[in-house]
This record gives structure tokens, C-alpha cells and sequence, in this order.
């Protein structure tokens, strides 16, 4: 697979990340108003973010000096130290040897070590990206669970009006001797039933602001702009295109890939130990004061310990070998995953479209017919209360349908690998 480096201006985003930090918090508008907007605050400020960014970087400096020459070794040798008048000047000994040594590796050994720390950088960028991507599914889930509960509460609210309508209507009715005091004292239970619902919607959006606040790098409680309307997540590509993409574009499976070809090239520097490097030495030859010759040194490493290497470059094919197996894994859990929220999507899409087109009118109609109805004594206070349930729980159902399939949207787009 090809890996590319895509890193170059990380120092400057990570110093601009810094200085965007230092400004007042006034100085930007708080997120929450889309899912845009979540996902530009996230990229600025999750410090988990940054820190992949700082890895990635850190990853591609590693390139250049992965093919460097070793740094060269300088000695100097003194011989003929008077025993009895011990002196450590070059002046004051018999022979002085002033050597410089440079190891040269051979056989291609620097470019594959290049080929190495890039592959090796790529993944770390891949990583980074896939970090990305899984902090933008937990920010969007978060947004999408307080959008959900917020416009659940919002439709408790809507129909706790009309119960207090109908408590009116019965105690009026009480009042006139139309109605038992029962219908009277059931208004006002399923009146307290309801605000403790809604009291636990409005503790369920606290619980995913604080959430979604903190992949935001915020504090808990930090003011989020509230969400514009019902959101909609288009997503039109078929199973099979999802399935390829999830298993080629997503980054993870590109990081296991660079990796795999990381391990291989490791595995290749391994088998190329076995031919040797040779090493240059230049030496200038004191006598007293006086330089006296030159002398020019070759070594070579000698290669005995082939039990040795043999381990080692079965150790570095099993590890390239489990690279493999590891980026199999991860399309193999991607698949599954796109499968499953694949079929979430279809379900809750079907199930909206159901409520929305036929239950949730049915339900209002059988409200209104009912209500109508107990006004002039015609049905009693519990069909009244049934169809009151019937809607608000339609009405629930259509909600519950539509956080579903967007949170099957979102994901489905993220295993494609696509970066908001």
C-alpha cells in the first residue's frame, strides 16, 4: 500500500494551537449549534489530538537521521610512558598516535532504514488521523444523545400543557357533578409522572454536555450553543461500498498497513547483517615533537554468530507476520461494525418514517377525538389519558428513530475513513 508523509507544518499547527489557547474564551463563539461546529472546536482543542499531532511529527524528524552515517570516533594513543616519571603530554611520551574511525554501512542498509522511519511516520500519521476520527464519533454521539434528550424533554413539555388542559376539563367537570373527583386526582398524578420524566431527560442532556465538553477540551459546565433544529445526516453509498472503504481508506487499516511494511523492511535489514560493514581509520604518528608517518586502518566485521542471527531474522519475520494478522484484524472488526450500523441505519430509518407518516397522526387524531369526546361526556377520563399516552409515546418513538439512525449515519461515514 502507498504512504505518503502528510505532516510537514504539524510544529506550526501545534504553536498556533497554543496561542488559539491563550485567547480569551470570549474571543470564539461556543459549539453545540451543529455538528460543524463541534467538530472545528475538537480539531483546535482536544489535547489528545494534539498530542498524536506531536507524535506524528516527532515520527517524520525520526527519517533523516534513520539513514545518517554513525558519528565518527577519534582516539589518541600515548606509548613509552617513563615508568618512573609518568607524563600524559603528547610532548613527553616516546610515540603519540592521533586516529579518526568512521564506521560505513554497506549493502543499502541506510535507504532501508529511510524506507523504515518513513513507513514508520506514515503510520504514526495514519494513527493520528485515526485518533481523530474515533473523537469525533464520541463527540457527535454526545451532541446527538443532549440533542435527543433536550427535544424529548421539549415534547413532554408540548404535552404536559395539554395535560394541565385536561386536569382543568376534569376538575371542571368534578366541579359540575359531570365527572368522579378519580379523573381529577389521575390528572394530577400523571401530571407529577411526566415532570419526573422530563426531570430525567434534562439530568440525561446535563450528563452528554459534560461529556461532550470534555472531548472538547472544556470544563464540565461550560456554556454549549443549543442545537438549531433537528439534525440530518445524508448517506447514500450502498453495504459494499461501505465495507470497501471501511477495509482501504480508514486509517487504522493504513496504519497497520505502513506498519506491516515497517516490519518487513526490518526484517530485511535483519537478513542484510549478515553481510558485514567496513570501517575507515586515518591516524597521524608523534614522535616527541615532531610528526613522523601516517597510517591507514580497514576493519571488517567477522560474521560467526549465525545461530544468533538466525533467531533474529525468524524473530523479525514472525513480527512482520503478526503485523499482518493485526491489520486483517481490523478490517475484519471494521466489516462487522459497518455491518451493524448498516442495519441500525435501515431499521431506524424505516421505523421513522413509520411513525412519522402514520403513527404519529394517528395517535394526534385519536387525541383530539378523544379529547373532543370527554368535553361532552362521551368517552371517560382513561381513553382520554390513553390517547394523551399513545401520542406522547409516538411522538418518543419518532425522536428515539431518528437519534438511532444518526447515530448509525455517523458512524457509517467515520468507518469510511472520511475526516470531517
Amino acid at each position: 500500500m502507498k504512504t505518503s508523509i502528510l505532516w510537514p507544518h504539524a510544529r506550526r499547527q501545534a504553536c498556533a494551537l497554543a496561542l488559539f489557547l491563550a485567547l480569551p474564551v470570549a474571543a470564539a463563539s461556543p459549539p453545540g449549534a451543529d455538528l460543524d461546529s463541534v467538530h472545528s472546536w475538537l480539531r483546535q482543542h482536544n489535547s489528545a489530538l494534539l498530542a498524536r499531532t506531536l507524535d506524528a511529527e516527532a515520527a517524520a524528524e525520526r527519517i533523516g537521521p534513520a539513514g545518517a552515517l554513525p558519528d565518527p570516533m577519534f582516539e589518541m594513543e600515548l606509548d613509552g610512558i617513563d615508568f618512573d616519571r609518568p607524563r600524559a603530554l603528547p610532548a613527553q611520551v616516546e610515540t603519540t598516535v592521533y586516529r579518526v574511525r568512521q564506521q560505513f554501512p554497506l549493502w543499502g542498509k541506510r535507504a532501508l532504514a529511510r524506507e523504515v522511519a518513513t513507513h514508520e511516520a506514515a503510520a504514526a500519521g495514519f494513527r493520528r488521523e485515526a485518533t481523530l476520527l474515533e473523537l469525533v464519533e464520541q463527540a457527535d454521539m454526545a451532541w446527538l444523545t443532549w440533542w435527543h434528550a433536550q427535544a424529548s424533554a421539549t415534547a413532554i413539555d408540548r404535552v404536559l400543557g395539554v395535560m394541565a388542559q385536561m386536569r382543568e376539563l376534569a376538575r371542571t367537570r368534578y366541579a359540575a357533578g359531570l365527572a368522579p373527583q378519580q379523573d381529577a386526582i389521575r390528572a394530577d398524578v400523571e401530571l407529577t409522572s411526566m415532570r419526573r420524566m422530563q426531570i430525567e431527560l434534562v439530568a440525561q442532556g446535563a450528563r452528554a454536555r459534560s461529556t461532550l465538553n470534555a472531548r472538547l477540551g472544556r470544563n464540565p459546565q461550560d456554556v454549549l450553543t443549543t442545537p438549531a433544529g433537528e439534525p440530518e445526516i445524508a448517506l447514500d453509498l450502498p453495504l459494499d461500498e461501505l465495507l470497501a472503504d471501511a477495509a482501504e481508506r480508514h486509517p487504522m487499516t493504513q496504519a497497520e498497513a505502513s506498519m506491516r511494511a515497517a516490519r518487513l523492511g526490518m526484517a530485511e535489514e535483519v537478513r542484510r547483517e549478515r553481510l558485514p560493514d567496513i570501517g575507515v581509520g586515518l591516524g597521524l604518528m608523534q614522535m616527541g615533537d615532531r610528526a613522523e608517518g601516517w597510517e591507514l586502518m580497514f576493519e571488517v566485521e567477522i560474521p560467526l554468530q549465525q545461530g544468533a542471527r538466525r533467531q533474529r531474522e525468524r524473530a523479525a519475520d514472525l513480527r512482520a507476520e503478526a503485523a499482518g494478522a493485526r491489520e486483517q484484524a481490523i478490517v475484519d472488526e471494521l466489516r462487522g461494525r459497518v455491518g451493524a450500523a448498516y442495519a441500525m441505519w435501515q431499521s431506524a430509518g424505516e421505523q421513522e418514517s413509520l411513525v412519522s407518516g402514520q403513527l404519529l397522526p394517528q395517535a394526534q387524531a385519536g387525541l383530539e377525538s378523544a379529547l373532543a369526546g370527554y368535553q361532552v361526556g362521551a368517552v371517560d377520563f382513561d381513553t382520554l389519558l390513553q390517547a394523551l399516552t399513545l401520542t406522547l409515546n409516538a411522538e418518543r418513538d419518532r425522536l428515539d428513530a431518528r437519534r438511532d439512525r444518526l447515530l448509525a449515519a455517523v458512524e457509517l461515514k467515520l468507518l469510511q475513513g472520511k475526516l470531517p
